[in-house]
């Protein structure tokens, strides 16, 4: 499908119903919330997992470092492979690299189900990094597809659902995992995770994705990295909203590292990790809402900072919490919080950025998002482990506190 057929479409935009049961972004929309799902629901097991085995908060660190450390050596590279090549294509193969982390994991643990400690932790790290070689293959192209599928004046909205995928697998996916791990073993879940990709990628054969429109003159210059690394460097306002992702993704990764260690403080076990982690996806939900009511109100500029606060205050709320309630009550409220400054970053990134740039500059988003998690991975692990949970999660909400006061809305337009 070329990009003139795909713009002969009504003038009228599409509604959100239109939308989901399009073949094209609804087929994209509902791939990647089964692919999201499964992310989590790994995640989640391979953190139970690892805890399980070692007892280290720091140890647990090591799986996030595992599937996100590759963003910071290869997403620039997979962004340009984005802009020049077949993205479907791309997507694909980084879902099957997914599967084959997940589904190789499950097999090794119902073929050597005596593992322990530091093997079985060793195992599930490495099985995470090839998790972590197919999110960075797939994920610029992931990224930069959206604005392919709806016309400009349907982005906002487009922008908005997209957010939902990744929020209700952070609800559904932790959910699911901690009940597999306890009825049915760590083995059997991290199949489902596996099964869950190889759907997305099923899905992407059927998507219609229409052609980016490319430059014609200085080719070689404009498909090079340094020319997005450029562009990027010129615009303020973009290198702050790159920034205020990468606060997201360091603020959102504690909500993984330290469930195990805050669950143990708080007397429970697989069950509180999984209900632990779901708040911050219900509260991500509730976000959703409040970023779709406050879209058309209020800025996107103003709505970021909003985000960022209330993001803030939840965090610094899991290390006040006393009991299990209030800990999921604090975790809602960093996930509504998320939600809404990365709904609205994204909005205002997507409308800044040309569409033969859009591959490498959501690289660079990605590069902040993910590859601020392994950092916070350490840091809170590493805290945690020598002073308390406590103390990991005050200085998380230090660290957001700050970009807040740095990326102030003015500083954003």
């Amino acid at each position: 499908m070329s990009a003139d057929e795909h713009v002969k479409r009504p003038a009228r935009p599409r509604s959100v119903l239109q939308l989901l049961t399009g073949r094209d972004f609804g087929g994209f929309f509902w791939g990647r919330l089964v692919t999201a799902t499964a992310v989590y629901l790994h995640s989640v097991v391979a953190a139970i997992v690892v805890y399980g085995a070692t007892g280290s908060a720091f140890a647990v660190a090591l799986v996030p470092i595992a599937q996100f450390a590759p963003q910071l050596l290869l997403a620039l590279v997979a962004g340009a492979w984005a802009d020049r090549g077949d993205v479907a294509r791309q997507i694909i193969l980084g879902r099957l690299l997914c599967s084959a982390g997940s589904g190789g994991l499950g097999l090794w643990l119902l073929v050597d189900d005596d593992a322990t400690g530091r093997v079985l932790a060793s195992v599930v790290v490495t099985a995470s990094l090839v998790n972590g070689l197919g999110f960075v293959i797939g994920g610029p192209a992931m990224q930069s597809v959206t604005p392919l599928l709806v016309r400009r004046d349907e982005l906002p909205t487009a922008m908005a659902l997209n957010t939902a995928p990744m929020t209700v697998g952070r609800v559904v996916g932790p959910a699911v995992g901690a009940v597999m791990t306890q009825l049915t073993g760590p083995a059997q879940a991290f199949a489902v995770a596996a099964i869950g990709h190889l759907l997305f990628a099923g899905l992407m054969l059927i998507i219609r994705i229409p052609d980016i429109e490319r430059p014609e003159r200085d080719a070689d210059e404009s498909y090079s990295i340094a020319a997005a690394l450029r562009y990027v460097w010129r615009d303020r306002p973009l290198r702050l909203l790159i920034l205020v992702v990468t606060g997201l993704g360091f603020g959102s990764e504690p909500t993984a590292t330290l469930a195990p260690a805050l669950a143990h403080d708080l007397g429970g076990g697989a069950g509180t990790v999984g209900a632990l982690t779901s708040s911050f996806g219900a509260g991500a939900g509730l976000g959703i809402i409040v970023s779709s009511w406050m879209a058309p109100r209020v800025r996107h500029e103003a709505v970021v900072s909003v985000g960022i606060v209330l993001m803030a205050v939840g965090v610094a709320g899991c290390a006040a919490a006393i009991n299990v309630e209030l800990a999921m009550l604090a975790m809602a409220g960093a996930g509504g919080g998320f939600i809404i400054a990365s709904s609205s970053a994204g909005t205002l990134v997507q409308l800044r950025v040309p569409d033969h740039l859009r591959g490498r500059v959501m690289a660079l988003w990605m590069m902040g998002f993910v590859g601020a998690r392994p950092v916070a991975a350490v840091i809170s692990g590493a805290v945690a482990d020598a002073l308390s949970v406590q103390a990991a999660w005050l200085v998380v909400a230090a660290c957001l506190a700050a970009i807040g006061a740095w990326c102030r809305p003015r500083s954003l337009v």
